[in-house]
């Protein structure tokens, strides 16, 4: 039974509260800085188990078997731990002797977040596949590319989506099985095979598992970067990034969960998308194989969200920017609400502090807030602020095994409180690009170190602060503008609810900062009192003269704003 404990974990279980002055103490104790300028992490070294993410994530399957791993947040549909193993064991085995799946052949998957979104990704990795996950609301264009791209050999979604996979499959002219999930009682599109027939497969030989074989180094998560520059990149992630990562996480002085007893289970907001490598780690596959309970919505509208968070008495919340504005300015969010929030992480993004007190000030209580720093090439994590930290804009000091190097343009080493780009080596970082060595020399330095194209500020203690993304710098007559600075200083006026900011060409400035503002439902503001507004709160060269009121902030699915469709849109 793989419930039964197949390796060592060494995890310190024990609940921490330490107050942010005891955990930055803790952490001081260590020297973050070398003499050559490198950020070493100061927690303690992680032991990473030889074995499969599949394994991993059901290891403690026997200290949780009737507790629900998984449940649909307006229907109430769900699964237990014993259940959820059964069925992704069982659709597993199918993969082997039904579809010819064999070790290292990738399937997508193309779904929501349902209920059933972790046993599908279980079943594939038991079966010794890959993953490459989709966004649900792509186009038939952008899903034949991934499909060509990642070299699928079926595709896993729902009843509904499976025009738009078919039309996909004809215009990349490919003839691969779908696999649907059935989530109503809707009849399934003739052909076409079903997930919940497969998994509950009373007859399948499951002896078939035994041939599997997938090791530590081998790939097991294949997701597609935004490209916002230039087109989707395959981030090849194996076993041992994503494990080496949820152990990093374990950490702690950083961790965000409590233990599963006979008394307690977190409860865990699911609605960042399971897609997405952020939701897929930190939220999913580390979720649960700590016995959480994820609560799936598949479709994000706030007041759902909100009554979510109560009803299912949440306590664990991970966001990316706009989840967090909403919590902190929605009408429906209110004291009560908010009252069973313990853990609130947010990442994807840069986040104020003056956002995060304006939560704080709904809530009417101080939640454990933290702030994370990661990338897809990271599996994400690189680096969360620790337990009851206050220094809400940090995003705390490099976890476990990992070295953070802040450069100049010519990859020179700076110091503390200097900005530059972040580059880092660590075992979670991904194998490669796939199948794209001119990104994989980009990406990499000739020693080894990714290049996150991420600009940040280390303090002394190791702590970073994420300024802007190096390539979505305005450069006013030589100076640099960050978008984000400019963006969390909009949003600290009353009227404004969400704000972009690009760089557009100007004729002497060489380039100028251009807003977009979204003004909070029913309000009005002029662009001259907006203008005055931030103008004298930043540097002369940081000033805005262009602004544009819009309906919406266009954004990827895990919340970072997409500058690109801005400049095509409006510039």
């Amino acid at each position: 039974m793989v419930g039964k404990k197949i390796f060592t974990v060494n995890r310190t279980l024990s609940k921490v509260k330490q107050s942010s002055k005891y955990a930055s103490v803790l952490i001081r104790k260590h020297s973050v800085w070398t003499q050559d300028k490198v950020i070493k992490s100061p927690y303690k070294s992680i032991e990473i188990p030889n074995c499969t993410l599949y394994d991993y994530v059901w290891h403690n399957l026997d200290k949780w078997p009737e507790r629900t791993v998984s449940v649909c947040a307006l229907t109430g549909r769900g699964y237990t731990y014993a259940d959820a193993f059964k069925l992704s064991n069982t659709f597993a085995a199918n993969l082997r002797t039904k579809f010819k799946i064999r070790d290292g052949d990738t399937i997508a998957m193309m779904l929501p977040n349902v209920p059933d979104y972790p046993l599908v990704a279980l079943g594939i990795l038991g079966a010794g596949g890959i993953i490459t996950s989709l966004n649900p609301i792509y186009t038939a264009h952008e899903v034949q590319r991934q499909l060509l791209m990642s070299a699928a050999k079926i595709i896993v979604t729902l009843p509904e989506i499976v025009p738009t996979v078919t039309e996909a499959l004809k215009i990349g002219k490919l003839n691969i099985p779908i696999i649907v999930v059935k989530t109503s009682e809707d009849p399934i599109p003739e052909g076409i095979a079903c997930f919940n027939e497969l998994s509950e497969d009373v007859h399948v030989d499951k002896s078939c598992l035994k041939e599997v074989r997938r090791g530590l180094n081998d790939i097991c998560f294949l997701p597609y970067s935004s490209g916002t520059t230039g087109l989707p990149k395959g981030v090849e992630l194996s076993h041992r990034n994503i494990i080496a990562n949820m152990e990093q996480v374990n950490e702690p002085l950083i961790r965000c969960h409590n233990d599963t007893t006979a008394t307690h289970q977190d409860v865990v907001m699911g609605i960042l998308p399971f897609f997405h490598i952020y939701a897929a780690t930190v939220v999913m596959f580390h979720k649960m194989s700590i016995g959480a309970k994820l609560v799936a919505l598949s479709k994000f509208q706030p007041e759902a969200f909100l009554h979510t968070l109560e009803k299912h008495k949440t306590n664990t919340v991970m966001v990316a920017p706009p989840l967090m504005l909403l919590m902190a300015s929605h009408p429906a969010a209110t004291e009560k609400t908010l009252q069973h929030i313990e853990f609130l992480v947010n990442g994807a993004a840069p986040l104020a502090a003056s956002d995060v007190e304006r939560f704080m000030d709904k809530a009417k209580r101080t939640v454990d807030f933290r702030q994370g720093y990661g990338l897809t090439e990271t599996s994400p994590t690189v680096s969360l602020s620790t337990v009851g930290s206050k220094s809400y804009e940090k995003t705390g000091a490099p976890v476990s095994d990992t070295e953070v190097r802040i450069v100049d343009r010519d990859l020179n080493n700076l110091g503390p409180n200097e900005t530059g780009e972040i580059i880092l080596r660590g075992p979670q970082v991904m194998r490669g690009y796939r199948n794209d060595p001119q990104a994989n020399n980009e990406a990499f330095t000739a020693d080894g170190w990714f290049r996150t194209g991420d600009l940040a500020v280390a303090d002394e203690n190791g702590q970073l602060t994420i300024t802007d993304r190096l390539k979505e710098l305005i450069k006013v007559k030589g100076f640099q503008v960050p978008p984000a600075e400019l963006e969390s200083v909009f949003r600290e006026h009353p009227l404004v609810n969400d704000a972009a900011v690009i760089g557009i060409s100007h004729e002497i400035k060489g380039e100028t900062p251009k807003a977009f503002l979204v003004l909070k439902s029913g309000e009005k503001c002029s662009k001259n009192e907006l203008r005055e507004f931030i103008n004298q709160k930043v540097a002369a060269y940081k000033q805005v003269d262009d602004i544009m009121f819009v309906d919406a902030i266009p954004k990827s699915a895990s919340g970072k704003i997409l500058r690109r469709i801005l400049k095509e849109k409006y510039c």
